[in-house]
């Protein structure tokens, strides 16, 4: 059996305390606060003074509105990384920086070595005017050179018929000798003499023979051979035309000879030997 004090409210059988009973929770309870505390403004017994529930106030009726409706989870950033990916974008970019280095480096080159040769040629175009300012000025001082003499005619040397074959000492003639025929003359000089042709014709022979070394055989127009032994050195060659009076060769010693000296034969026709004294003299010219 409880006691309780009588309330002061006039209810009787009233013997339940106030604090003992459950409390209102959840939604329910905002529903029934929230009910009673806008039923309206009301007075006060006994004392005249207005009194204003709280629920009256936009505040809390926003308040409790929030409280109960369900709160977003937070926001959060999340960054997905790809390795592979990250690595391929990092080495595409350091490629194209590279490049771009290079092509720099490259034209900076080519920039300069263009610039140095255009130098070089403009410092070669200068040095090439230089020296034909200084050429030009030497050219202008220089004195003019005088006329060329003006050439005179030649006159023509007079035709020869016959010619001595060489100058020197009559020393031996045509005929019998130390038990032998001679079939010439012997003419007596130093070496180097010239030796000249009798008259004009065709060299047939020139070069080694038989006993005079070195020789010339000369064939003339009539067809008469003139023949010359014991030569130090022969001036013309097989096939060459000659004229009267021209030097063929030198006097020499070679081949069975003494001395330096000329031995001239005749041959007419080409093969038969005469004196050949009879001859030149025929034309003029005595040993």
């Amino acid at each position: 059996m409880f006691h309780t004090p009588p309330r002061t409210t006039g209810r009787r059988g009233s013997h339940r305390a106030e604090e003992e009973k459950p409390p209102v929770t959840g939604k329910l309870a905002a529903v029934v606060a929230f009910g009673t505390l806008t039923a309206g403004v009301g007075v006060a017994a006994g004392t005249g003074t207005q009194i204003t529930p709280i629920a009256a106030g936009t505040d809390l009726a926003a308040a409790l509105a929030v409280s109960s409706a369900p709160q977003p989870g937070p926001i959060e950033t999340r960054h997905a990384i790809e390795p592979g990916l990250e690595t391929a974008k990092l080495m595409r970019s350091e490629g194209l920086y590279a490049r771009q280095v290079v092509g720099q480096a490259i034209k900076h080159a080519s920039d300069g070595y263009t610039a140095r040769q255009a130098e070089l040629k403009r410092q070669k175009d200068a040095e090439e005017a230089e020296k034909a300012r200084v050429a030009a000025e030497q050219a202008a001082a220089q004195p003019p050179p005088p006329p060329a003499p003006v050439a005179q005619p030649r006159a023509a040397a007079p035709r020869v018929g016959a010619a001595k074959p060489a100058e020197g000492s009559f020393t031996s003639g045509f005929g019998s000798r130390w038990g032998s025929t001679h079939f010439g003359v012997d003419i007596a000089n130093s070496i180097g003499t010239p030796i000249l042709s009798a008259m004009d014709g065709v060299v047939v022979e020139a070069g080694p023979a038989s006993g005079f070394g070195l020789w010339v055989r000369v064939q003339h127009g009539d067809g008469t051979i003139t023949v010359y032994g014991h030569v130090n050195e022969i001036l013309v060659s097989q096939g060459q035309r000659v004229a009267a009076g021209e030097q063929i060769a030198t006097m020499g010693n070679r081949g069975q000879s003494t001395g330096p000296h000329l031995h001239f034969e005749v041959w007419i026709g080409g093969s038969q030997k005469i004196d050949p004294i009879g001859w030149l003299g025929e034309r003029g010219i005595s040993l």
